[in-house]
């Protein structure tokens, strides 16, 4: 599905949409046909104009059709008028994003299974010592064990299998991640924690954080308590930008009491 942008004031016709979205002038035509996106307005030659409401139908349309719903049930869904269109996303989102988790295990297996096979190197995996590679070894020893006493030992384990399973470069691409979603939530603090620019930002931030663990609404607000709380958390955070720290934790917690909650 292709990126859309819903500028034009005077709408698309459908082979403009059918380019910007990514799908056939047919599939269009047929979506016409059967009730389940009819352009919401013509020109006067009688050609089909698209404009913003049908530019949204057509991504839930895409959206549920990338889920395997079959047409028919997904007219039914969208002419229902209980629909809310925010809660179908953020359902949409949840669902691609387990995808998404499922798909780069079994990646991974893959990955796994052709180096078996043919007999070549797979990429070094870190080991415990790489994990904790910038910190002394009696500083490491005490982020572990804060960490067990915060999240459980079996959490902590699973997260350190998860890392330990990265190659050295997906280690460093990780870490660059991180930084570029700190250094841009600093660059929005002249904004408000709600602001959308400011939630699309910590959406990046979360999308890190599950590179190690799974961090639905509480865990991830209870994180961004802790960038408050503990003193290290809100020193490197405050290095960064002052006051960043707060500002992290304010928008967590808005991220997670939306985006997140259930």
């Amino acid at each position: 599905m292709g990126a859309m942008t819903m500028r034009r004031s005077d709408g698309y016709t459908v082979r403009q949409l059918a380019r910007l979205a990514g799908v056939t002038v047919r599939t269009l035509h047929h979506y016409d046909q059967i009730g389940l996106l009819q352009p919401g307005a013509r020109t006067a030659a009688g050609y089909r104009l698209y404009g913003q409401q049908d530019l949204l139908r057509l991504q839930q349309i895409l959206l549920f059709r990338e889920l395997d719903v079959p047409l028919g049930e997904i007219r039914a869904i969208l002419d229902d008028p209980q629909f809310d269109l925010v809660q179908a996303l953020r359902g949409h989102r949840q669902t691609l994003h387990a995808r998404a988790a499922r798909l780069e295990t079994l990646l991974h297996t893959i990955d796994r299974t052709i180096a078996t096979l043919t007999h070549s190197e797979e990429p070094p995996m870190l080991t415990v010592e790489e994990l904790y590679e910038g910190f002394n070894k009696e500083d490491a020893e005490r982020y572990r064990r804060e960490a067990r006493a915060n999240w459980g030992d079996e959490m902590v384990e699973a997260t350190e299998q998860r890392a330990a399973r990265m190659s050295k470069a997906q280690w460093q691409a990780v870490g660059q991640q991180g930084e570029q979603a700190t250094q841009l939530m600093a660059s929005l603090m002249d904004h408000a924690p709600d602001d959308p620019a400011v939630q699309a930002a910590i959406a990046q931030h979360h999308a890190w954080i599950e590179n190690f663990y799974p961090a639905p609404a509480e865990l991830y607000r209870g994180l961004g308590q802790m960038y408050v709380e503990h003193p290290e958390f809100r020193a490197f955070y405050e290095n960064v930008r002052p006051g960043l720290a707060g500002f992290m934790q304010a928008a967590m917690a808005h991220y997670a009491d939306t985006a997140l909650a259930g």
